[in-house]
């Protein structure tokens, strides 16, 4: 072994000790761009507004995910 640990190992004292701030647009840079596109494709009638709800359903999905990113109360 080089000393360095296993992956998992790395994961978990980035997750404890770093500072992830950037989730937050990383789910910009993910949600929005998916959206805009679902919001296009509804108002030119490609697709139907079941589809819009989903787009929200996985940007409400993800966004509770990343609410609860670096949470160990339940650990």
């Amino acid at each position: 072994m080089n000393g360095q640990g296993g992956p998992m190992q790395r994961w978990t004292l980035g997750r404890n000790g770093g500072g992830h701030h950037g989730h937050g647009w990383m789910m910009i840079a993910c949600c929005v761009p998916m959206l805009v596109i679902a919001l296009v494709l509804v108002f030119t009638g490609v697709l139907t507004v079941s589809y819009l709800l989903v787009a929200v359903a996985c940007t409400v999905m993800m966004a509770m995910m990343m609410g609860g990113m670096g949470r160990s109360e339940g650990m």
